[in-house]
């Protein structure tokens, strides 16, 4: 090449999604997307459409919406609050580990702002190296795998591709375990330690894994990590699996009936820890802290603290600066070919 050409890199952060507003015609928007990705639901479509189109979006956006009005924000969706914190820390700590600025951009798997709305915008910065960085710890098809779906749907429309690199999973990474851990002492420090510490993963059909999906694996990985860092006693914790729908086996034991029946034996504090979330949201804030909070309590037993996820906190940012400079390795912030 003449010109001097300098290659830029980027990196662009992956959740999963939120509605622009606690509305159910936002909710619905959202709904649609989300459920129509095969990767998420993998029911053959002619089966599955007069369900999603003919029950599921005609019931489930004003009860849905009514949980979202219960976390929302005057800065809005708390999952999107939090992952530009996060873009913007992340950004800021790589600007003290490289020696040329790269850029962190953010996007959400369904609703705004879309994978290729902000794969468009590298685009016109002219980027021609990416590294994309989906914030699920466990990897699941339905989740990280359906990341790199949208990422090589809206690549396959260019021209010109950029060297493109992806994270495919950091449940055991010894970083991520660490700051678990920290949330976790931070808590304790501050109100003391519950009679059980709760780690509660989003649940994913049983018929995943038996397909050849990792997920519980890295899940029990990640739990039994951060039991040994914290060196609990089998006793004194567990591991669970929440926010399962439909009626067909999902991974378990599942987190509201396990807490029940903590609570009818006698149970009376529990805190829980979600660590396949990297920032709060709806399953976090809602379903964990208020919903089987109240469920807990009904049930017998007195609290349920929520600890949060890691979010932008200083020792999350610094493991994802390590953990995108280290799959960034042989990419210079700024090469040159004369």
């Amino acid at each position: 090449m003449s010109g001097g050409e300098t290659l830029q890199i980027a990196v662009l952060l992956v959740n999963l999604g939120t509605p622009d507003a606690p509305t159910p015609a936002a909710v619905r928007r959202y709904l649609a997307e989300f459920l129509s990705d095969p990767r998420v639901i993998e029911t053959p479509r002619v089966l599955w459409w007069p369900i999603l189109h003919g029950v599921i979006l005609r019931v489930r956006p004003q009860r849905s919406a009514e949980l979202y009005r219960k976390i929302w924000t005057d800065a809005g969706s708390p999952l999107l609050v939090n992952t530009r914190q996060q873009a913007q820390a992340l950004e800021d700590a790589l600007s003290q580990r490289l020696a040329d600025p790269v850029p962190v951009e953010f996007a959400m798997r369904y609703g705004s702002p879309s994978v290729g709305e902000i794969l468009r915008k590298l685009k016109l910065a002219d980027v021609r190296r990416l590294l994309v960085l989906p914030m699920y710890p466990q990897y699941a098809a339905a989740t990280t795998g359906s990341v790199f779906d949208a990422v090589a749907r809206e690549l396959s429309r260019w021209r010109r591709v950029p060297e493109t690199r992806f994270v495919h999973a950091y449940h055991d990474d010894s970083d991520y375990i660490g700051a678990l851990a920290a949330s976790v002492r931070e808590h304790w420090s501050a109100h003391g330690r519950a009679e059980r510490l709760l780690l509660s993963f989003h649940g994913l059909p049983a018929r995943c894994v038996r397909a050849g999906d990792p997920y519980e694996r890295h899940c029990l990985e990640t739990a039994r990590l951060l039991a040994d860092e914290l060196s609990l006693d089998d006793d004194t914790w567990a591991m669970s699996f929440q926010s399962r729908v439909g009626r067909e086996p999902w991974l378990r034991p599942y987190t509201d009936v396990l807490l029940g029946e903590w609570a009818r034996s006698g149970i009376q504090r529990v805190q829980a820890l979600c660590p396949g979330f990297a920032a709060d949201c709806l399953e976090t804030l809602e379903e964990i802290a208020i919903r089987n909070r109240d469920d807990f309590v009904e049930a017998g037993g007195e609290a349920l603290e929520y600890i949060p996820a890691l979010n932008a906190r200083a020792d999350h940012i610094a493991f994802l600066a390590r953990l995108v400079a280290q799959h960034m390795q042989g990419w210079p912030a700024a090469v040159r070919h004369d």
